[in-house]
């Protein structure tokens, strides 16, 4: 059985990336940071559908989160870097703690990550990394954040050039305004008319959305795309 890593994934975009990888008969290893009970709930759910997967608590981030992680990973064919931390604050506000805290996880996990568990991607191997909306237009209200999506977009672009004669892909899934428990915050009836006035589509895209354009990318049918976002963003700022 082929095995798909999502971190991040006890909930929001992860939860469903590793439902729809699960369902389409990858074991799904279910990273996440914190909540033990989200994270059982999701391998409970891919059981219950026939599915195989497991939890690993890893929060990125912090220095032991690597190596923990790697330990329990012996194959791999999919890797979606999708833990991510948002930072909504201009640059005014953010600190240098909260600077170098979202860079961690967004940015050097990231690549250390990829970097670690590399070598267990065999030809026709796929990494998926979730960037956002963000990182092509101004978002001075997120500063911070915007940036570290624009430097894992690089690091795709260059990583996909390098892996291409292995037969591995690397590409970019950028969301636009997502209904996630992240967002939960401020999309109520006037967050959800604001993030749909932004979006060509006029709605708020759902998790399960993104979760079939990472499908699409760990499938035999995307082995010919590399080195690119695919944007969903339901036309955020046409």
């Amino acid at each position: 059985m082929r095995t798909a890593l999502v971190t991040g994934a006890s909930r929001g975009i992860g939860r469903a990336a590793a439902l729809r990888l699960a369902r389409d008969g990858f074991h799904v290893v279910v990273n996440y940071a914190a909540d033990t009970s989200a994270a059982e709930e999701v391998v409970s759910s891919i059981e219950k559908d026939g599915g195989s997967a497991v939890a690993v608590r890893a929060a990125l981030g912090s220095p032991e989160a690597i190596p923990a992680l790697a330990a329990e990973v012996t194959s791999l064919d999919v890797l979606v870097n999708n833990a991510g931390l948002p930072l909504p604050k201009p640059l005014s506000e953010v600190t240098p703690e909260e600077y170098e805290r979202v860079f961690a996880v967004n940015v050097r996990d990231l690549f250390f990550l990829t970097q670690r568990l590399l070598p267990l991607i065999p030809s026709g191997g796929r990494i998926i990394n979730v960037t956002s909306g963000a990182a092509r237009i101004a978002y001075p209200e997120g500063i911070a954040y915007a940036m570290t999506k624009g430097a894992v977009q690089t690091f795709t672009l260059a990583l996909a050039k390098e892996l291409g004669p292995r037969g591995i892909t690397v590409n970019n899934v950028a969301p636009g305004i997502i209904d996630t428990d992240a967002n939960a915050s401020w999309l109520d009836e006037g967050g959800r008319a604001y993030a749909a006035s932004r979006h060509a589509v006029n709605r708020v895209g759902r998790p399960e959305e993104i979760a079939d354009t990472i499908g699409f990318l760990a499938s035999p049918q995307a082995s010919f795309i590399t080195g690119t976002t695919i944007d969903a963003t339901g036309g955020g700022n046409l």
